[in-house]
């Protein structure tokens, strides 16, 4: 198929799929196989938190409804087949089309145009949705083919082709659907059971037989049950065996035996079959919404966003939808709104909750110059914002992405798993059949279980003829088997971790990375950025004998306001943070590579060097203690003389940020070492490396240095290195780390860059995604393990005719459920405790 794809030279393209009925890992893989036969297809991936199947195949050899026939034919509706490419999506609105009749004909003239994708009618809102492939029909295009059909298109509504909402109503009405499916089964099931106990304990019923036939035709043959024998006919002709061949082959025998009671007197199994088709529906209801409990992080993110602006259109403001809008618009933005999409602040000041994006509450002072990001808060002021980005550009869709490629993907413990669910349902058929075998040939010799079952098992009855005890346990098997479950198992605990992380600004980007930062043993932390704020900052002022701390900032924040060196501005906004006065200089002179000299109030200021004061002949003595200790600190110190007398100190440092030394003690706790690799000098370095507490320091290492030193800690460690840094300048370094970590990403989401993306710049987070690494994969495994256990105990128990039908088919629901439910759980972890 590869080495077809590469020879052939049609382009390729890349579709999507949306699959409702895609629910777990086993039925994406029998979805993924009945795509990968195709000679178009080059590679398939799934996503079951959003049903959405991605496919990448050779536009010249196939087309959407290629890809829609098989993913049907192996048994899975589609509701709808985005070609791929760069197609729009339009909607027709046709008043007359009030039929399906009426929606045939509409959909047909359609078709007949060069470059349609997929069409999509409904008659209940009269919309037809149109998805063109590049280069396809327009909007008016499509309005003459409708309208030549004889129908008149009332509007016509052109947008891009992000579909996540019509995804998001894909789903509900899948759920809408389950629901309906659902009480069409459980109203005559309940008719049933309500006939069947005075049937069985109390009085015969006349024309039961006839009564109950009658009632649990709707349920298996009908609604859900027509949708599950179907998916079932489709999946066996397939070759690729789903949930639904289980339950149909557990529902049709027992309807059709019970009917030779018609013939000639029998147990009586239509009851069974009713049961197990309505629990199965009410099985797929419940398990759908669990479901989406554990997928709803993508609906909370795109809930999160505006859904109109307000913009400066000739003068006048002017409101108008989102989508529509196009970068270099003028936005405003009044206190309680959401900034409609990216941008640059060129007017007013505020502060804005940007926790959507990083987890923290504190709202960010934002001002002229600034960057805001879309869908977080303005609280106070009016902002005029210049939109820079818009649309799939965004930093929440960027957010958006990652989530679904994090749901999406695949942990590799998960592997072995795949492989044995695969030859799953074959395998239950198999031992459904030589049950059936061996309790028609050898129930004599099984009868002792039986024996053993009836003293403490209410259903279990030895007495009963060989066929019966044969056709009870063959049915037990096939429904108490649930590959649901073990496909469940990995993809909901992804599901809760990777939204649990978006919500708090950890932003993981597979499953490989969940496995992988959970075992990990050492972390390699860059300073600059990372451990610091990256930013000089005035950390000291220091008097000598005769002066105050107020003059000596004062006088050498005045000399400095002059210069355009960070050093200078650290001082001045240390000064003016101080609520000091920055007086005016004249005569400001700098000297290189020593200091500056300014005349402040008839004084001269000198700032700078040692060499600077002894080339003005001053005595310095009396400081150089101070001086060195505070050099010794990794700090930059600067002496300041005013008149003719040294007068002080003045120093300045890249700080360490608050969090940086709690972190490096919560990672301490977790078992990781912490190591330091920077390009600042030993000094520098191991003076930072004293006061957040870690454990290596490697300086003076350029940034090609940091891929040999992770080299050097995995062979100590193995393979188990993680890399903090900025996403940008350490990307060669992160992508040597097994788990790269890029932090303070802030609107540019380093999404290529790293495994891990924290938005915001502080190193606690890195804590909060290696626990929330361990929480995950800790559910995962115990998902599996319940999965597993389930199976090769329930199973065998079917087997041996100690389970009836019909608590088995309510066992394998409430195995799924268990599943989902147990990574729901997840959410009430309580990340960052260590920090506190």
């Amino acid at each position: 198929m590869t080495e077809r794809a590469i020879q052939n030279e049609s382009p390729l393209a890349e579709g999507a799929l949306i699959v409702p009925g895609m629910g777990s890992d086993h039925c994406a893989g029998i979805v993924r196989s009945a795509l990968e036969r195709l000679d178009a297809v080059e590679a398939v991936s799934t996503n079951i938190a959003n049903h959405r199947v991605t496919v990448r195949y050779d536009a010249g050899a196939a087309d959407a409804e290629t890809l829609r026939t098989a993913v049907e034919a192996a048994g899975y509706d589609v509701a709808r087949v985005d070609a791929g490419g760069d197609g729009t999506t339009i909607k027709l609105v046709v008043p007359g089309m009030g039929s399906d009749h009426c929606a045939g004909i509409v959909r047909a003239s359609l078709e007949r145009l060069e470059g349609i994708g997929d069409i999509r009618t409904s008659i209940a809102d009269h919309r037809v949705t149109v998805t063109t492939t590049a280069g396809g029909p327009e909007g008016e295009a499509l309005r003459t083919a409708v309208e030549g059909a004889g129908y008149d298109v009332a509007a016509v509504e052109t947008q891009d082709g992000d579909e996540r909402a019509d995804d998001a109503a894909i789903d509900e009405a899948y759920v809408k659907q389950a629901w309906r499916r659902l009480w069409i089964a459980m109203i005559p099931t309940a008719a049933i059971m309500v006939l069947m106990m005075p049937h069985m304990f109390w009085q015969p019923i006349p024309g039961y037989l006839a009564i109950i036939a009658v009632l649990a035709f709707p349920v298996v043959f009908l609604a859900g049950g027509a949708a599950t024998h179907r998916s079932a006919w489709r999946s066996l002709k397939s070759g690729h065996l789903n949930m639904d061949v289980l339950i149909s082959m557990g529902s049709l025998p027992p309807y059709f035996i019970g009917l030779v009671g018609f013939i000639y007197p029998m147990t009586s199994f239509i009851e069974m079959a009713a049961t197990i088709m309505a629990f199965h529906m009410l099985g797929r209801y419940l398990e759908h919404r669990a479901k989406g409990q554990a997928s709803s992080a993508i609906r909370k993110l795109l809930d999160m966003g505006a859904k109109t602006a307000r913009v400066e259109r000739d003068g006048e403001e002017v409101e108008v939808p989102v989508k529509q809008l196009q970068t270099g618009a003028i936005m405003i933005v009044r206190p309680g709104e959401k900034v409609p999409t990216d941008g640059e602040v060129i007017e007013g000041e505020s502060t804005v909750d940007e926790s959507i994006a990083t987890g923290e509450s504190v709202p960010v002072e934002k001002a002229v110059g600034a960057t805001v990001l879309g869908a977080t808060i303005n609280q106070q002021g009016l902002l005029k914002v210049r939109a820079t980005r818009v649309g799939k550009d965004t930093f929440l869709a960027q957010v958006i992405r990652l989530v679904e490629e994090a749901q999406g993907s695949r942990v590799p413990v998960q592997e072995l798993a795949d492989r044995i669910t695969a030859r799953f349902v074959p395998a239950v058929l198999v031992i459904a059949a030589l049950s059936f075998i061996a309790w028609l040939a050898f129930s004599g010799t099984l009868e002792p279980i039986l024996l053993w079952g009836e003293s403490f098992l209410p259903w279990v009855d030895a007495t009963r003829p060989p066929l019966v005890l044969a056709i009870l346990a063959a049915i037990a098997v096939l429904v108490i088997a649930c590959p649901c479950a073990l496909g469940l198992a990995t993809p909901t605990a992804l599901m809760v971790g990777s939204g649990m992380g978006a919500e708090r600004g950890v932003l993981i980007r597979s499953g490989s990375a969940i496995q992988s930062l959970k075992d990990i043993k050492a972390i390699v932390l860059d300073k600059t950025g990372t451990i610091t704020r990256g930013e000089p900052a005035l950390t000291d002022a220091l008097p000598a004998q005769g002066f105050t701390e107020e003059q000596v900032l004062a006088a050498a924040a005045a000399v400095e306001a002059g210069s355009a060196h960070p050093l200078a501005n650290a001082i001045v906004q240390g000064a003016k943070e101080r609520g000091l006065t920055i007086g005016s200089v004249t005569g400001f002179q700098s000297h290189t590579a020593r200091g500056v000299e300014a005349q402040l109030d008839g004084d001269r200021v000198l700032v700078g060097s040692r060499r600077l004061l002894t080339e003005h002949d001053m005595e310095i003595t009396a400081l150089e203690e101070q001086l060195t200790e505070l050099e010794t600190a990794g700090k930059t110190a600067m002496l300041v003389a005013i008149g003719n007398s040294p007068a002080g100190i003045v120093a300045v440092a890249d700080t360490i940020k608050d969090d940086s030394a709690a972190a490096i003690k919560a990672l301490h706790e977790l078992g990781i070492a912490c190591v330091m690799v920077t390009g600042d000098n030993e000094r520098t370095a191991q003076a930072v490396a004293r006061e957040v507490g870690l454990d290596e320091v490697q300086a003076g290492v350029l940034p090609e240095g940091k891929v040999d030193a992770i080299r050097q800690l995995q062979e100590r460690y193995g393979q188990h290195v993680a890399m903090v840094g900025d996403g940008i300048n350490d990307a060669p370094a992160l992508k040597q780390a097994n788990v790269g970590i890029a932090i303070g990403a802030g609107a540019d989401v380093a999404i290529e860059a790293a495994d891990v993306t924290l938005v915001s710049g502080e190193l606690t987070k890195v804590v909060e995604a290696v626990e929330l690494s361990r929480l995950t994969f800790r559910k995962i495994v115990q998902n599996m393990f319940w999965a597993w256990g389930y199976n090769v105990a329930a199973i065998p128990i079917a087997a041996m005719g100690l389970l009836h039908p019909m608590i088995g088919v309510i066992a394998m629901t409430a195995s799924s459920l268990s599943v989902t439910g147990n990574s729901v759980l997840l959410k009430r972890a309580r990340l960052g405790g260590r920090l506190t």
